[in-house]
């Protein structure tokens, strides 16, 4: 075969493998955000006019002494009068800011404003007399407001916000281990596969966790969750996620701030926050000390920290399940967390009883159908 094709055919596969591995939607990646932008509209209702007093309504007055007749004024002629200049009309004032927030409404929600006439209506002998006052957008019913801070642990059939727990929960982590993992997916079309591993180790009181994947002839990307071990479990210090080049965030407590070397905006270090490696442990740990309370159906809420973004990630327990991974046949406890918005990764979690409730198969699947699944094949110590 010519050198010169040789090396094409080198340079097609080099690339090909590149394409698969920046594609693959690992635990890490921040789903891909819609572009454009998002606007919101406000309805704002205007202020009812002031009713006019009625003749009947006022009390009636005390006649006047008759005043003394002047003499005739002498009449001057007609001033000359001149238009006066138009100006502007000056720009109504807004309501006060509550009854501006009590109408506003978003663009591409699922509900909007109802009509309804104004609450402070004039008394009815005032109204009688007074033009009528325009309709004004009342506010709709708020819904139960969402926890953002905190462990969230709603019981099967509780409403939303509904008979759910943010007291922390006790946690207890799984010993020192390595798994390996194989990995298959679908990346932008391309069917791959690869090897992934996770080392999970600890002392006690401070722990580290990193997960790399490798592809053959490409290089490996690595995330890596480092901080410190509580009574309630991880509290993550560093996340951070490397291919070409470093991302990371920086949690800081003692200022309850998340900042990131991305530039994007700050978010809250709240209690109970995890980041997108530390939150399959973290869940893991939850279930070991408490097995009987996740019961099928019970749903974790908490915030997960990417290296650009954070958001409130719910899981609902499914069910046991026994899986045939290549590392053998196992009992699990099944975790999902459905994708609230169009973008959002789909995430499935397999934990193992026995492995201290290690994750044992990982399923991300974003929402154009690419998808990673990591099986185990082994495990060992670190």
């Amino acid at each position: 075969m010519p050198r010169r094709a040789l090396v094409a055919i080198t340079a097609l596969v080099l690339a090909l493998h590149w394409l698969v591995l920046t594609g693959v939607p690992l635990a890490w990646d921040s789903p891909a955000q819609p572009t454009g932008q998002v606007f919101s509209t406000r309805s704002i209702a205007a202020p009812p006019p002031a009713a006019m007093p009625t003749a009947a309504a006022a009390p009636a007055a005390k006649a006047a002494p008759a005043a003394a007749p002047q003499p005739a004024a002498r009449k001057k002629p007609p001033a000359r009068t001149t238009p006066a200049p138009t100006s502007t009309a000056a720009p109504v004032a807004p309501p006060p800011p509550a009854e501006a927030a009590a109408t506003g409404t978003e663009v591409g929600t699922d509900t909007a404003p109802t009509n309804a006439t104004d609450s402070t209506a004039p008394p009815a002998e005032v109204a009688a007399a007074a033009p009528e006052a325009p309709a004004s957008a009342a506010a709709p019913p708020a819904p139960p407001a969402e926890a953002t801070t905190g462990v969230d642990i709603t019981p099967p059939g509780a409403g939303t916000g509904q008979a759910s727990s943010q007291a922390p929960p006790p946690a207890r982590l799984p010993p020192p281990t390595r798994l390996a993992f194989d990995v298959s997916g679908q990346a932008k079309k391309f069917a791959y596969n690869a090897r992934a591993e996770l080392l999970w180790q600890h002392d006690g009181s401070r722990y580290e966790a990193r997960q790399e994947i490798s592809a053959f002839l490409v290089g490996s990307r690595t995330q890596r969750s480092v901080g410190a071990i509580t009574a309630q479990g991880l509290l993550p210090e560093k996340f951070s996620d490397k291919s070409r080049s470093e991302q990371a965030a920086h949690f800081d407590y003692a200022q309850g701030r998340i900042t990131f070397s991305a530039n994007t905006p700050q978010a809250p270090a709240s209690p109970g926050v995890q980041d997108r490696l530390s939150v399959f442990i973290q869940l893991g740990a939850l279930l070991a000390a408490d097995p009987g309370r996740f019961v099928p159906g019970t749903q974790i809420t908490l915030t997960t920290v990417s290296a650009r973004s954070a958001d409130r990630w719910t899981f609902t327990i499914e069910g046991p399940e026994t899986l045939d991974l290549p590392s053998g046949a196992t009992p699990t406890l099944k975790l999902q967390r459905l994708p609230r918005k169009d973008y959002d990764q789909k995430a499935e979690l397999w934990v193992a009883p026995a492995l201290g409730y290690l994750p044992v198969r990982i399923k991300l699947t974003q929402a154009n159908g690419d998808f990673a699944d990591l099986l185990l094949r082994e495990r060992g110590t670190p």
